[in-house]
């Protein structure tokens, strides 16, 4: 009985040494050694793509810093080519209101070239109070420009014409000029009526332009 027992025991022990040499008892220690490998590659991936993250942040910012520089240069081309440089052209254009009493002046807008230099509507008057005002001074391209003027008027319906206060007048009137290189323009846009009785209400209101045009010089 003795004997068998250590039989069964020497075969048990001899087992567990067979169990131990095999491939299946070092597989936990092959795996675990893989996923500490994997964590480092891991790792170093993580490191790289933050690099390379850096890097286009940089490239970016570069690239910002030239577009903010090339909008600077076109913008400084713009006043030397389209708007004129000081050895270009220049307009100034002025308003006189030479309306008598027997109108008043509600609304005007001013156009140089289509676009707009002044605009304002005041039915109370209060356009009447300055006679005279610039309406634009500045560096305008060589070559022809168009200048319109719209204006709305009303009679003040004074003495025996009290109807005429409802009369609403709008006129229009374009006026065209050649600004000259190395040249100023001054144009001057004059608001009156004509007057009389022959003429109705609605053809009295007239706009005439004086234009006069002298080199630059030093200091315009």
């Amino acid at each position: 009985m003795l004997r068998t027992r250590w039989s069964v025991l020497l075969a048990v022990v001899g087992l567990l040494g067979t169990i131990a040499a095999s491939p299946l008892a070092h597989a936990g220690e092959d795996a675990g050694g893989a996923t500490k490998e994997e964590v480092l590659g891991g790792a170093d991936s993580t490191a790289e793509f933050n690099r390379e993250l850096l890097t286009v942040e940089q490239q970016v910012d570069a690239l910002k810093e030239r577009v903010f520089r090339s909008k600077a240069t076109l913008q400084l081309l713009k006043e030397i080519v389209i708007e004129g440089s000081s050895s270009g052209a220049r307009a100034t254009i002025w308003h006189v209101n030479k309306l008598s009493g027997a109108f008043r002046l509600e609304s005007l807008q001013y156009l140089l070239d289509g676009q707009s230099k002044f605009s304002k509507a005041d039915p109370a008057g209060s356009l009447d109070t300055s006679r005279e005002f610039k309406i634009h001074d500045g560096a305008v391209p060589p070559g022809n420009h168009n200048l319109s003027v719209d204006l709305k008027i009303r009679p003040t319906g004074g003495g025996v014409f009290t109807y005429a206060k409802d009369y609403e007048i709008n006129v229009r009137s374009n006026y065209a000029f050649a600004a000259e290189l190395g040249k100023t323009c001054t144009v001057r846009a004059v608001v009156s009526d004509r007057g009389g009785v022959v003429n109705s209400f609605e053809e009295r209101a007239k706009v005439d332009f004086e234009l006069k045009c002298e080199r630059i010089t030093d200091g315009k």
